[in-house]
């Protein structure tokens, strides 16, 4: 089969005007970057929430593995498969990342014959929302500096401010720096340090905000240190936010583009699961709702991640909840999660899929609390068998739960078509959408009810600088917030080699961080980075170009 890659280069791409209409959108309702992409703007989003609402199709999967789950490849061949059936879809999808395109796991565009398009623009420099977001974020930072260089009016402590610096890559080298070396024009010398730019508290705000008004405030709400007294510091303090929301008034409009098959793709922001709430925007959910009769959507990594956070914090601020709820598996990765070795998930082994199971498991039964009706989607690679998947869809039977093969990868919308039906059915059956935690619980309860509920852990464990974080948190009145657990993405719990559906253990909070312009409380769980690292043979050792620009190596 070609490279994905090479089936998005053959695939003949309709004019962006073209998509648009589909949802009867005129040329001038959007903004084109070239002929294959466009923004949508705000008057325009305005406009279509004049229409009514469609169904809501949040997609999810169980923890990543090495051999692959396909939960944006599902997503968009269900999308697909639904227009297929003359239901009208539209797709609302993460924007991808420079980092996991030059490092290891990958792009954000789908695979096979279930891709977005034009794939090589989206994951790499798209429409700039990634650079604008970066410039933002770095521009405070360097006001930050400035002020200080310049008197220091605000008295805040070098030592206690709290706003990092950001790039759009993996880069270790950056997770600890010291700044303002050399002569006293240099600036003030201070130790400081990078995220990657989707675990930006600015990529947060941009994928809830709701307008220009909002984004603006919730600019100058973000928390940037504490003065010599300890006493905060927000943007709103230095004055800055209409400069930082001129940066970012175009990278707040969504991004229009589409599938293989021509389905409409909004796509937009970008936040991973594991160390934000990894969600696409509020904004683009919103377009896609109104926009079709469904919206499919999709929440990073496990659903004890992307899923518990759309549900929990997204959700509250969406016009409404999810009609169902897409759990996607496949049989290599719970023979994974079941203790078959990586090298040998090409050969049978129903015991192996039996004992992983119970990842799959739990990930129904944790979105099942939620009140919305959930079905399982089967992502088929080549090599399973007959047996293991009729042992799969068996296990999932006895759970109460209806399942469908999908080989949309192979076969694009025909592959999804199943998938389809069952998503049509379940939509129709009632929900009694309930959130998992309320938010003037404390945040003590708030981080024990999701370990438990949706991780399967005995309780959770604060470390001493958590500890001292919490009671400022409290000090400060900062406690009515949702929680944004940032922990591994490969297991229930706070260690990556626990695999399967560990029980019993502890959560161990070692950080907790106020994000009061995003609206929630980063809990920092186990070893988890917010700048993460290259491995050692990363994905852009592949990447090429020629002669002529055609792009090659990208997945």
């Amino acid at each position: 089969m070609k490279k994905d890659i090479e089936i998005a280069q053959a695939a003949t791409v309709a004019e962006i005007n073209q998509i648009a209409a589909k949802i009867a959108l005129s040329p001038a309702d959007i903004s084109p970057y070239s002929h294959d992409k466009a923004k949508l703007p705000l008057t325009t989003l305005n406009k279509l929430r004049q229409r009514p609402l469609g169904k809501l199709v949040l997609v999810t999967s169980i923890n990543p593995t090495p051999a692959g789950e396909g939960k944006s490849t599902v997503t968009i061949g269900l999308a697909d498969a639904l227009n297929q059936l003359d239901q009208q879809a539209v797709i609302a999808l993460r924007e991808p990342s420079l980092g996991p395109v030059m490092g290891m796991k990958g792009g954000a565009t789908g695979g096979g014959y279930a891709q977005v398009v034009p794939m090589a623009d989206i994951n790499l420099h798209f429409t700039g929302d990634m650079h604008a977001l970066t410039a933002a974020n770095n521009t405070l930072a360097a006001l930050i500096d400035n002020h200080l260089h310049q008197g220091n009016q605000l008295q805040l402590d070098p030592k206690r401010i709290v706003w990092k610096r950001a790039l759009d890559i993996n880069d270790r080298a950056l997770r600890e720096t010291i700044i303002g070396l050399g002569k006293p024009a240099n600036g003030q010398m201070r130790s400081d340090g990078f995220d990657i730019t989707v675990a930006s508290e600015l990529m947060a705000i941009l994928c809830l905000a709701t307008d220009l008004t909002d984004l603006k405030a919730r600019l100058n709400r973000i928390l940037i240190g504490y003065t010599y007294d300890r006493q905060p510091v927000f943007v709103k303090d230095l004055g800055v936010a209409g400069a930082l929301t001129v940066l970012l008034k175009d990278a707040l409009q969504p991004n229009l583009v589409q599938t293989l098959e021509q389905t409409p793709a909004i796509i937009h922001g970008g936040p991973f699961a594991n160390i934000a709430h990894g969600c696409n925007s509020i904004l683009a959910t919103e377009a896609a709702l109104h926009a079709g009769q469904y919206a499919i959507t999709e929440a990073g990594f496990g659903a004890d991640l992307g899923a518990e956070k759309f549900l929990d914090i997204v959700t509250p601020q969406l016009p409404k909840a999810p009609d169902v709820i897409v759990v996607v598996a496949t049989v290599r990765a719970l023979k994974y999660n079941g203790g078959q070795a990586l090298a040998d998930l090409d050969q049978e082994d129903l015991t192996a899929l039996e004992k992983g199971y119970a990842n799959l498991q739990r990930h129904l039964q944790n979105m099942q609390k939620y009140g919305i009706p959930v079905v399982a989607s089967i992502n088929r690679f080549a090599q399973d068998t007959t047996a293991e998947l009729d042992l799969l869809q068996n296990l999932i039977s006895a759970d109460g739960v209806a399942s469908a093969l999908t080989e949309v990868f192979a076969k694009g919308s025909q592959g999804g078509r199943d998938l389809a039906k069952l998503v049509m059915t379940a939509s129709q059956q009632p929900a009694n959408y309930q959130r998992l935690y309320q938010d003037d619980q404390s945040l003590t309860d708030k981080m024990t009810t999701i370990a438990q509920e949706i991780y399967g852990a005995q309780g959770i464990e604060l470390t001493a600088t958590a500890q001292r974080q919490l009671r400022l948190l409290k000090r400060q009145g900062w406690t009515n917030l949702p929680i944004c657990i940032a922990k591994t993405q490969y297991s229930f719990s706070d260690q990556a080699k626990l695999l399967g559906a560990p029980s019993g253990f502890t959560l161990t909070i070692r950080d907790l961080i106020p994000k009061l312009g995003a609206g929630f409380i980063v809990a920092l769980a186990g070893n988890i980075l917010t700048m993460p690292g290259l491995p050692q043979h990363p994905a852009a050792e592949k990447i090429d170009i020629d002669a002529q620009g055609t792009i090659t190596g990208l997945f």
